[in-house]
Protein backbone atom coordinates (compact mmCIF):
# COMPACT_ATOMS: atom_id res chain seq x y z
CA UNK A 1 0.00 0.00 0.00
CA UNK A 2 2.84 2.41 0.89
CA UNK A 3 4.43 1.80 -2.54
CA UNK A 4 1.14 2.74 -4.24
CA UNK A 5 0.93 5.90 -2.15
CA UNK A 6 4.56 6.76 -2.97
CA UNK A 7 3.97 6.08 -6.67
CA UNK A 8 0.87 8.28 -6.57
CA UNK A 9 2.77 11.12 -4.94
CA UNK A 10 5.63 10.78 -7.42
CA UNK A 11 3.13 10.91 -10.28
CA UNK A 12 1.44 13.96 -8.77
CA UNK A 13 4.79 15.71 -8.43
CA UNK A 14 5.81 14.82 -11.99
CA UNK A 15 2.55 16.15 -13.41
CA UNK A 16 2.66 19.25 -11.24
CA UNK A 17 6.24 20.28 -11.88
CA UNK A 18 6.71 19.29 -15.52
CA UNK A 19 6.21 22.04 -18.06
CA UNK A 20 4.72 25.24 -16.68
CA UNK A 21 4.98 24.43 -12.98
CA UNK A 22 1.50 23.57 -11.79
CA UNK A 23 -1.95 25.01 -11.46
CA UNK A 24 -1.75 28.56 -10.24
CA UNK A 25 0.29 28.12 -7.07
CA UNK A 26 2.83 30.74 -6.11
CA UNK A 27 6.37 30.10 -7.26
CA UNK A 28 9.40 31.22 -5.31
CA UNK A 29 12.89 31.07 -6.73
CA UNK A 30 16.40 31.31 -5.42
CA UNK A 31 20.00 30.52 -6.22
CA UNK A 32 22.74 28.37 -4.65
CA UNK A 33 23.14 29.40 -1.02
CA UNK A 34 19.64 30.90 -0.72
CA UNK A 35 17.38 29.44 1.96
CA UNK A 36 13.95 28.56 0.60
CA UNK A 37 11.29 28.80 3.33
CA UNK A 38 8.47 26.34 2.66
CA UNK A 39 5.43 25.72 4.85
CA UNK A 40 7.02 22.55 6.30
CA UNK A 41 10.77 23.18 6.28
CA UNK A 42 13.61 25.34 4.99
CA UNK A 43 16.02 24.03 2.38
CA UNK A 44 19.24 25.29 0.85
CA UNK A 45 21.12 24.00 -2.18
CA UNK A 46 24.70 24.57 -1.00
CA UNK A 47 26.56 23.47 -4.16
CA UNK A 48 26.29 21.17 -7.17
CA UNK A 49 28.57 19.48 -9.67
CA UNK A 50 28.46 17.20 -12.71
CA UNK A 51 30.49 13.98 -12.83
CA UNK A 52 30.69 10.78 -14.87
CA UNK A 53 30.78 8.48 -11.81
CA UNK A 54 29.85 8.74 -8.14
CA UNK A 55 30.95 6.12 -5.59
CA UNK A 56 31.05 3.39 -8.25
CA UNK A 57 27.69 4.37 -9.74
CA UNK A 58 27.79 5.30 -13.43
CA UNK A 59 24.93 6.76 -15.46
CA UNK A 60 23.46 5.30 -18.64
CA UNK A 61 25.21 6.14 -21.89
CA UNK A 62 24.63 9.75 -22.93
CA UNK A 63 24.09 10.87 -19.33
CA UNK A 64 26.10 12.25 -16.43
CA UNK A 65 25.43 12.43 -12.73
CA UNK A 66 24.60 15.71 -11.02
CA UNK A 67 25.43 15.78 -7.31
CA UNK A 68 23.79 18.47 -5.18
CA UNK A 69 24.70 19.22 -1.56
CA UNK A 70 21.55 20.30 0.28
CA UNK A 71 20.55 21.24 3.81
CA UNK A 72 17.02 20.72 5.12
CA UNK A 73 15.72 22.12 8.45
CA UNK A 74 12.37 21.33 10.05
CA UNK A 75 10.76 24.66 11.00
CA UNK A 76 7.45 23.14 12.11
CA UNK A 77 5.99 22.24 15.47
CA UNK A 78 6.26 18.47 15.05
CA UNK A 79 8.51 15.87 13.47
CA UNK A 80 8.12 15.38 9.73
CA UNK A 81 8.90 12.51 7.40
CA UNK A 82 11.07 13.54 4.47
CA UNK A 83 11.76 11.80 1.16
CA UNK A 84 14.70 12.44 -1.16
CA UNK A 85 12.23 12.45 -4.07
CA UNK A 86 10.64 15.56 -2.54
CA UNK A 87 13.30 17.33 -4.61
CA UNK A 88 13.02 17.14 -8.40
CA UNK A 89 15.72 18.32 -10.82
CA UNK A 90 14.92 20.13 -14.08
CA UNK A 91 17.32 20.87 -16.95
CA UNK A 92 15.15 22.32 -19.72
CA UNK A 93 11.72 23.49 -20.75
CA UNK A 94 10.44 20.20 -22.20
CA UNK A 95 7.85 17.99 -20.56
CA UNK A 96 10.48 15.25 -20.12
CA UNK A 97 13.32 17.49 -18.83
CA UNK A 98 13.21 16.46 -15.18
CA UNK A 99 14.28 13.65 -12.88
CA UNK A 100 14.42 12.32 -9.35
CA UNK A 101 17.33 11.13 -7.20
CA UNK A 102 18.88 7.85 -8.31
CA UNK A 103 17.82 6.24 -5.03
CA UNK A 104 14.16 5.99 -6.13
CA UNK A 105 12.54 4.22 -9.05
CA UNK A 106 10.28 6.94 -10.51
CA UNK A 107 8.04 4.32 -12.15
CA UNK A 108 7.25 2.35 -8.99
CA UNK A 109 8.33 4.58 -6.10
CA UNK A 110 10.55 1.73 -4.89
CA UNK A 111 13.48 2.78 -2.68
CA UNK A 112 16.66 1.65 -4.48
CA UNK A 113 18.98 2.64 -1.63
CA UNK A 114 21.95 4.97 -1.60
CA UNK A 115 25.48 4.38 -2.91
CA UNK A 116 27.13 6.57 -0.25
CA UNK A 117 26.69 7.48 3.40
CA UNK A 118 26.86 11.13 2.29
CA UNK A 119 23.57 10.85 0.38
CA UNK A 120 20.29 11.76 2.01
CA UNK A 121 18.39 8.52 2.59
CA UNK A 122 15.25 7.75 0.62
CA UNK A 123 13.14 8.33 3.74
CA UNK A 124 14.14 10.03 6.95
CA UNK A 125 12.57 11.83 9.87
CA UNK A 126 13.38 15.40 10.95
CA UNK A 127 12.59 16.38 14.53
CA UNK A 128 11.45 19.84 15.51
CA UNK A 129 14.20 22.33 14.61
CA UNK A 130 16.41 19.46 13.38
CA UNK A 131 18.70 20.15 10.42
CA UNK A 132 20.23 17.59 8.08
CA UNK A 133 22.71 18.01 5.23
CA UNK A 134 23.48 15.48 2.54
CA UNK A 135 23.78 14.80 -1.14
CA UNK A 136 21.11 14.25 -3.76
CA UNK A 137 22.39 12.42 -6.85
CA UNK A 138 20.52 12.66 -10.15
CA UNK A 139 21.06 11.18 -13.61
CA UNK A 140 20.93 14.00 -16.17
CA UNK A 141 21.66 14.34 -19.91
CA UNK A 142 25.32 14.85 -20.81
CA UNK A 143 25.93 18.41 -21.93
CA UNK A 144 23.45 19.89 -19.44
CA UNK A 145 24.93 22.49 -17.12
CA UNK A 146 22.01 24.68 -16.03
CA UNK A 147 19.52 23.17 -13.59
CA UNK A 148 16.90 23.86 -11.00
CA UNK A 149 15.95 21.79 -8.00
CA UNK A 150 12.33 22.20 -6.98
CA UNK A 151 9.97 21.32 -4.17
CA UNK A 152 6.16 21.38 -4.39
CA UNK A 153 4.13 21.69 -1.19
CA UNK A 154 1.39 19.07 -0.95
CA UNK A 155 -1.22 19.29 1.79
CA UNK A 156 -3.35 16.37 2.97
CA UNK A 157 -6.92 17.25 2.02
CA UNK A 158 -8.25 13.69 2.18
CA UNK A 159 -7.76 13.07 -1.54
CA UNK A 160 -5.15 10.75 -3.03
CA UNK A 161 -3.33 13.64 -4.75
CA UNK A 162 -3.47 16.19 -1.93
CA UNK A 163 -3.87 19.92 -2.32
CA UNK A 164 -1.02 21.74 -4.04
CA UNK A 165 0.63 24.64 -2.28
CA UNK A 166 3.55 26.74 -3.42
CA UNK A 167 6.45 25.53 -5.55
CA UNK A 168 10.07 26.49 -4.86
CA UNK A 169 12.87 26.53 -7.46
CA UNK A 170 16.60 26.92 -6.90
CA UNK A 171 18.43 27.73 -10.17
CA UNK A 172 22.14 27.10 -10.71
CA UNK A 173 24.92 26.12 -13.08
CA UNK A 174 26.61 22.95 -11.84
CA UNK A 175 30.40 22.82 -11.67
CA UNK A 176 31.81 20.53 -14.39
CA UNK A 177 33.96 17.74 -12.86
CA UNK A 178 33.72 15.40 -15.84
Amino acid sequence: MKKLCVAGLVLALMLSLAGCGGSGQNASEGRVGDTMETYFFDFTVNSAYICTEYEGCAPAEGNNLMVADVTVKNTGRSSIEMYDWDFQVQWGDGDEDYGYPISIDPETGEDLGTVSDEQLPGTYSLGVNEERSGLLVYEVPAGSADFSISYLELFDDGSEEGEEGDVYFVYFTAEDRT
